[in-house]
């Protein structure tokens, strides 16, 4: 099915502590290639939530985010390590790994022309912890007490806790700096407009159809060349990004194929080029433990993972272009266990049903399960539903919801289980661990455990990142026992592309960042 090589993708790294100004080599201001060369079109079916970066954790925000806005740090296609971008240098003052310095690189303008100072960083991380919208990043932002700025150009974070991955996670969408005199201190901002300094200007925006950007001359940070002008159309679902692609009207298709369409795609097509990229995508069912959910009941959801059949599930829904996977931190991240597979090795009803007999749940279960739009959402639901109650032990009820919707539900406890994919923030298990089962999840399913609360600030308090893996891993398999969240699947990152578009191996890692200022034409 590849044409071109897979890019290999370094994730049993170790994260350090310092980022420095060497980090940054050519950081010289970004120069506009021009409006007049023809837009390269990036087609997705990853739906951006709000134009407001406190108020949104999702994968199609955030690529919107990494080219608009600017954060302290970045990071880089070569490296995992984030690098200085809207700063000159950061560091953890003390080995306490409790107060985090940052001093702003010179020259710095928003796209509007106004100078950006310490200020205007204090305000976007204020403004995230006073507006604390339950779609919105704070969940990845435990650790920060407080911002104070000394002068103009810097910045000091002030942690609750020691966390070695804190420059990780401000090199995220949740870092993005916003203008302090067009967002509100306390309110979300509507409408289509965004003030920014990112290595992209937002020139137009209709929700859900189109992102128009163009290279923002006034950027200065990490990035050395302009990047081409893009236009980003956001299709419904998958279907309707494939057949955008089949009749090229778009350049580049990326995110959220049909897996089935992926799979038929012919290595010997010498007009198309097919980037495959090793991916930490993870996708999982997580399940209410609220009082008014049947799932409250750990006997049931242990019987749900007990039935569930991976391989099937991978192979039916997803036309194999996804593994089975057994743990909350995926293969190829250091901590990575198969605390699932252990517990459970086989699909079983007959294990479900003595695991239900024994707990005296009556049977079947009845719980409702929901989905948001997705290249395999319908058909994966569809396949959880089958081979659930093929049992005989479960009744679901399966629906399909619009994005908006469907996350407005699942913060609310509307639904028993729903399924989520997880794009890591960083290639850390840190991602996958305290925003999903940690105290404060963005997944709102009522979860917590005092072990691994523990646990999860142990690990944060380790800046050799590998002397972590034993705690990992005791939190995977008390994620294992517990069951708030069932791990199905790990995916690969895909994109497809016209054979006249160069960069595509570099626009996307399996995370959530975007570089759409890669893309070039041949």
């Amino acid at each position: 099915m590849r044409r071109v090589g897979k890019r290999c993708l370094a994730l049993g790294w170790v994260l350090g502590v310092v980022v420095t100004a060497g980090g940054a080599s050519g950081c010289g201001v970004l120069t506009s290639s021009g409006d007049g060369d023809d837009p390269i079109t990036v087609g997705t079916a990853d739906p951006v939530d709000t134009l407001d970066p406190a108020g949104a954790y999702d994968a199609g925000s955030w690529g919107l985010y990494g080219n608009v806005f600017q954060s302290l740090l970045t990071f880089k296609s070569e490296s995992p390590k984030p690098v200085p971008d809207a700063a000159k240098q950061c560091a953890f003052t003390t080995d306490e790994l409790l107060t985090y310095v940052c001093e702003l690189r010179p020259g710095l303008r928003f796209a509007s022309g106004r100078d950006i100072t310490a200020r205007d960083v204090k305000f976007s991380f204020d403004r995230l912890a006073t507006i604390r919208d339950p779609r919105g990043p704070m969940p990845l932002l435990t650790s920060l007490k407080s911002v104070e700025t000394k002068g103009e150009d810097t910045v000091v974070f002030h942690l609750s806790s020691p966390d070695a991955t804190f420059p990780y996670k401000i090199a995220t969408g949740a870092g993005s700096i916003v203008d302090s005199k067009e967002y509100s201190p306390t309110k979300l901002r509507t409408g289509d407009e965004v003030s920014g300094s990112g290595p992209y200007v937002l020139k137009k925006y209709e929700h859900e159809k189109v992102a128009e950007l163009r290279p923002n001359g006034k950027y200065k940070g990490a990035i050395k060349q302009s990047g081409k002008p893009i236009t980003v159309r956001y299709f419904k679902d998958a279907e309707q990004l494939r057949d955008a692609w089949k009749k090229r009207d778009v350049d580049v298709a990326a995110r959220q194929l049909p897996p089935a369409y992926v799979r038929s795609l012919s290595a010997g097509d010498s007009s198309v080029k097919v980037m495959e990229n090793p991916g930490a995508t993870t996708g999982n069912l997580v399940f209410n433990l609220r009082k008014d959910s049947p799932l409250r009941n750990p006997a049931i959801r242990r019987a749900i993972a007990a039935a569930v059949d991976r391989g099937e599930l991978a192979r039916k829904a997803h036309s194999r272009t996804v593994e089975p996977l057994y743990s909350l931190i995926p293969k190829g991240v250091t901590s990575h266990n198969t605390a699932f597979y252990d517990a459970y090795p086989e699909p079983s009803a007959e294990r479900a049903r003595t695991l239900l007999q024994n707990a005296g749940v009556n049977t079947p279960v009845d719980f409702s399960m929901a989905y948001a739009p997705g290249s395999a959402a319908k058909a994966e639901g569809e396949e959880l539903k089958a081979q659930l109650e093929a049992t005989g032990l479960f009744k679901v009820t399966f629906k399909q919801y619009p994005w908006d919707e469907f996350q407005s539900g699942f913060n609310k406890g509307d639904y028993d289980a729903y399924g989520v994919i997880w794009y890591p923030d960083f290639l850390d298990a840190e991602t996958f661990v305290s925003p999903l089962i940690g105290a404060q999840s963005t997944l709102h399913n009522g979860y917590r455990n005092e072990r691994v609360e523990t646990l999860i600030r142990e690990t944060q308090n380790t800046p050799q990142r590998d002397r972590g893996v034993w705690d990992f891993r005791e939190i995977q398999n008390i994620v294992a026992r517990d069951i708030p969240i069932l791990p199905l699947w790990q995916g690969k990152d895909i994109v497809v592309s016209k054979d006249s578009i160069a960069g595509t191996q570099f626009l996307s890692e399996g995370n959530g960042m975007w570089r759409l200022w890669e893309l070039g034409r041949i």
